[in-house]
């Protein structure tokens, strides 16, 4: 619209959006996440302090387990800003953790083990990328294929067995449990924080943004959508690889079936956050906010009396009203 503007002499320039109504979706997400916490911090405040016999408050065990989720659902972010879906990151979870735990096995280094973890999740995610940047093929189709791909192939080479007798040094990085949860929780942080400012300040965020926004905008501008779009999906893939080493230290041993189901709670998380489906909008900042509210429903239920059973309802419910929301601001703009 601004462009248009710009074309035309004398037309007048489109008001700038305020802060309130381009992040109103992230607000009142993190209001909704904020008066949960003060409810119980009001009506259970044990549920923030550990309980006899345990070593951590219930939620603190909240932010230990949603450290992964998290690194990944920055990349599908990323993904989705880029107006499209990634719905193999499950089972790219699940080859990067089998692989991670059987170098450990092998006698690598935890660095090392590291390191070649996040290159294989950026070449399964490259593979992605090739197919749908390379080719034109969609998102959608391509990744829903290399979701069987890999799950299957793992699934051929394993033969469903476990990796197990892991060396000390893998569990909880050789640590303590709670150093090793400390780790987990700065990764996390840096992480966040590394992407929060990217997206914000740097070129490379912004053409992402672009090339969601409007693509054949984008290419007159300069930008290469096609390369964009490859990369988004190598990131996606090394974020992956991060989240599958934050996710397998947490135990002594690796089940090729981990990650069944990831996508599904990712792409809920970064919805509700107020990342568009359509692409072009969206922040770190508000997944954050996504994966933490959608963490903390469950364990918070039995502490508002809430049969635990109604659990996927309202997350359920909670993602319905976060794309409905989504479809109201879309014709609103």
């Amino acid at each position: 619209m601004s462009s248009i503007a710009h074309a035309i002499p004398g037309a007048p320039e489109p008001a700038a959006p305020s802060a309130l109504s381009r992040y109103l979706r992230e607000i009142s997400v993190g209001a909704a996440y904020a008066l949960l916490l003060i409810i119980l911090a009001v009506t259970h405040p044990d549920f923030f302090h550990a309980r006899a016999g345990a070593n951590q408050g219930e939620f603190f065990s909240v932010l230990v387990n949603m450290s992964p989720i998290l690194i990944a659902a920055i990349g599908m972010t990323i993904v989705i800003v880029a107006r499209h879906i990634d719905i193999s990151i499950g089972s790219q979870l699940a080859v990067c953790s089998v692989l991670a735990a059987l170098l450990a096995k092998s006698g690598f280094p935890m660095p090392a083990v590291g390191l070649m973890t996040v290159l294989a999740g950026a070449a399964l995610g490259a593979i992605n990328g090739g197919l749908v940047a390379g080719l034109g093929l969609p998102s959608i189709v391509v990744t829903l294929a290399t979701m069987v791909i890999f799950r299957e192939s793992l699934r051929w080479v394993r033969q469903g067995q476990f990796v197990s007798d892991l060396p000390h040094g893998f569990q909880w990085f050789g640590l303590s449990q709670m150093a090793g949860q400390m780790v987990l929780l700065m990764v996390a942080a840096a992480v966040f924080g590394i992407f929060a400012f990217g997206m914000r300040f740097l070129a490379a965020g912004r053409t992402v943004y672009a090339v969601g926004s409007d693509l054949e905008a984008a290419r007159l501008a300069g930008v290469r959508p096609r390369r964009v779009v490859f990369w988004v999906f190598v990131l996606m893939g090394a974020l992956v690889g991060v989240a599958a080493i934050l996710s397998t230290v947490r135990s002594a041993g690796v089940d090729p079936s981990v990650g069944t189901g990831w996508e599904l709670t990712v792409i809920a998380a970064v919805v509700v956050g107020g990342t568009a489906i359509s692409g072009g909008r969206g922040t770190p900042a508000g997944t954050l906010i996504g994966v933490a509210l959608l963490a903390t429903i469950g364990p918070t239920m039995p502490f508002l009396g809430v049969p635990t059973q109604w659990e996927k309802a309202v997350r359920g419910a909670i993602i319905l009203i976060a794309v409905a929301s989504d479809g109201v601001l879309r014709r609103a703009d």
